[in-house]
């Protein structure tokens, strides 16, 4: 018996699907599909969200040098003129250098991430800024499960009816919010 339902597609088409809706549902926290298709996406989403549960707080800060250009009062780069060895002006624009305090993985962490970034597609916001999924699990869904104490169950599935015009029994799937 097969570990996996197969959807009546190929496979690169059945995984392509998979990934699309477990992106979609980690991206809004609630989709409308098949009930074959959400019983694999719970699944996934299910181990997904508990790796995040497990790994969200196993992290260490560092302390690291940024570089950043200055800027002026309308938000554009200050710039210096220059002269080269050859007599050439060219322009440069002035830095200014920092401290941050940034995070950094521990390698079962990174693990767990990159687990999650092979399940999950790029996505856009509405202004078309990109959006970590990966970052999304372990910093605002990881630590929302993490004190509930569980292990699975992160996922439910709520019957609508047939869908008109093929009969499909749709659900809806959504994170728990409690």
């Amino acid at each position: 018996m097969a570990w996996q339902r197969k959807l009546g597609r190929p496979t690169d088409q059945r995984k392509a699907i998979l990934r699309n809706l477990v992106t979609s549902l980690i991206q809004y926290e609630r989709i409308e599909t098949t009930e074959a298709r959400a019983k694999e996406i719970k699944a996934i989403a299910d181990s997904l969200i508990s790796l995040a549960v497990k790994e969200c707080d196993n992290f260490t800060t560092k302390q690291v040098k940024v570089s950043s250009a200055v800027l002026d009062s309308k938000g554009k780069k200050i710039t210096k003129s220059k002269k080269s060895k050859n007599d050439n002006s060219y322009d440069v624009v002035e830095r200014e250098e920092s401290t941050e305090m940034k995070p950094v993985d521990s390698p079962s962490r990174l693990s767990a991430r990159r687990k999650m970034i092979s399940w999950l597609y790029k996505v856009k916001d509405q202004n078309g800024k990109n959006i970590n999924l990966a970052n999304k699990l372990m910093d605002e869904i990881g630590p929302r499960y993490k004190e509930k104490n569980r292990t699975s169950g992160f996922v439910r599935m709520y019957r609508m009816g047939p869908r008109r015009g093929d009969a499909a029994e749709m659900v809806i799937l959504e994170l728990i919010k409690d």
